[in-house]
């Protein structure tokens, strides 16, 4: 029987680990001369503090678990997949004049000396000069392979622009290791990224062809390359087929951790918001090339310690988010629902179907004119929290899922033009157009209704809408100056809809009396 060795992260922090191993034709740790990493991936973290009330999370607590395990393995490397520039609540503040847009993350991951990032689709949320702010503050390394910048000089890598120099970045990365014997090896990094966020200022380029070309270019240079991908799991395991010899996808865009083979090929995410980590140990043996590796789970709860020199950076953060949230609301921490199927907040949802979160906000919507309006209607685009809530949910929560706000207006408008605005929003699937609704359905002959009886051409409903929809911007047509509009009614400050948040605590709230 062949032996092979399982590596299990101390005490694994009082967390149960999902454990996976690749296993190899033979023992790939005989002898002399093998070399262990050590690599942390998180995928898909928008906040930088814990949430939940503390309970999972938290990029301090990332920090912590990185640094303990390289100071038993020296050999130890911090990834992120992608998306954490865009959404968050804290990005949306605007601090002198400025919208914060990322800034925050990028200091915090400065802080934790992160080794490497690929782009998100969200990171191009961004206008280009945000972005290159982003860059330009970051000390860290960005790799991607088909990804590229588009200028005025045709199509450039993005870079990052310090004061005495530009950095590009690369299609690929490369790292050394050494053991306690002095032995050196070397391992790649490459990137890629879906290309969901069109943007006049980026190229995508194929997915799989500059897979392949990076991978073929980082080989040359290192023992063994790796992935650090932001693809859905089916791109990812065409990338696995098509790269029979890679050994590890560090991957992102999913938002909960999986961990599964295509061939030879292990493909990992994790969950989002670094609720949990993987911990991936890679032993490489020098003599025989045999690559080992171990892959574990590992849940960021509140048992685990917070590294001192990231928390001070995420603290300074929260601090001027709580003061901005005082501002508005009174106790921002207040647990005001709990969520015992989670209510799905992510893009993906939210722009092609309806959800349990949209139908809570636009009931909220309806609920600040005291139900008194025929329906509700906010476009999906607007919910920016990209993630699901479960358990106690707070105030500050809810501005997690609605950072941009805005009023809630109350619109008469003529039976044709309602229609009309919800066939377009149908229209609109897998776009931010796409309306979430309340009271609003089809029948089965694909007619719109209003609680279940058929909206009539020249009857005048009253409707609630997010202000939003009224700047036609979603929906070109839907403006006050539209002959099918009747009257807009907008609240003034004292109202709950004034603010769509405050609408929705105050609903949440009565539903505690």
């Amino acid at each position: 029987m062949k032996n092979f060795l399982l590596l299990v992260f101390v005490g694994c922090f009082f967390s149960s680990c999902q454990i996976f191993q690749q296993v190899y034709p033979e023992d790939p740790i005989k002898g002399a001369g093998a070399i262990t990493l050590k690599f942390i991936q998180i995928n898909d973290v928008y906040e930088i503090a814990p949430l939940n009330g503390g309970e999972y999370g938290g990029l301090a607590r990332v920090a912590h678990i990185r640094d303990s395990i390289k100071e038993k393995y020296p050999n130890t490397f911090l990834f992120l997949a992608g998306d954490f520039l865009n959404p968050s609540l804290i990005g949306s503040l605007t601090i002198d004049g400025e919208r914060v847009n990322g800034k925050q993350m990028i200091d915090v991951l400065n802080a934790m000396d992160i080794d490497l990032v690929t782009f998100g689709n969200h990171e191009f949320d961004l206008s280009e000069k945000d972005l290159q702010k982003r860059l330009n503050e970051s000390n860290f390394t960005w790799t991607t392979a088909n990804v590229r910048h588009v200028t005025e000089k045709g199509l450039m890598p993005f870079a990052t622009k310090w004061e005495y120099s530009t950095v590009p970045t690369s299609d690929f990365s490369t790292f050394s290791a050494t053991d306690a014997d002095g032995n050196i090896m070397k391992f790649g990094v490459f990137g890629v990224t879906l290309p969901s966020n069109p943007k006049a200022y980026v190229s995508y380029g194929n997915i799989y062809e500059n897979a392949i070309r990076a991978y073929d270019l980082a080989i040359q240079k290192a023992d063994f390359v790796v992935g650090l991908t932001h693809v859905s799991l089916d791109e990812d395991k065409e990338i696995a087929k098509r790269l029979r010899a890679l050994p590890l996808i560090m991957g992102g865009h999913e938002h909960y951790n999986m961990l599964i083979k295509e061939g030879k090929t292990i493909i990992s995410k994790a969950d989002a918001n670094a609720k949990s980590v993987y911990v991936h140990t890679l032993i490489y043996n020098l003599r025989t090339k045999y690559l080992h590796i171990n892959s574990e789970l590992m849940m960021v709860t509140d048992k685990i310690a917070s590294s001192a020199k990231v928390e001070r950076v995420v603290n300074k953060w929260t601090e001027i988010l709580d003061k901005k949230l005082k501002e508005v609301i009174e106790n921002p921490s207040e647990i005001i629902y709990r969520a015992s199927d989670p209510l799905d907040g992510t893009d993906t949802s939210n722009r092609s179907k309806q959800t349990n979160i949209g139908e809570l906000i636009t009931r909220s919507m309806a609920y600040a004119y005291n139900d008194k309006v025929d329906g509700a209607l906010v476009n999906g685009g607007s919910i920016r929290i990209d993630d699901r809530l479960v358990g106690d949910i707070t105030s500050a929560d809810i501005f997690r899922v609605l950072p941009f706000g805005g009023s809630v207006l109350k619109v008469d408008l003529k039976g044709s033009l309602l229609k009309e605005v919800l066939e377009y929003g149908k229209s609109q699937s897998g776009e931010g157009a796409y309306l979430q609704r309340y009271k609003f359905s089809q029948n089965q002959n694909g007619e719109w209704q209003v609680s279940d009886k058929p909206i009539s051409d020249n009857k005048t409903y009253t409707v609630a809408f997010s202000d939003f929809l009224l700047k036609g911007l979603d929906i070109p047509f839907l403006t006050p100056e539209n002959k099918g509009i009747v009257k807009v009614y907008t609240p003034d400050e004292t109202e709950n809809a004034a603010d769509i948040r405050k609408a929705i605590i105050f609903y949440l709230n009565s539903l505690k009396k």
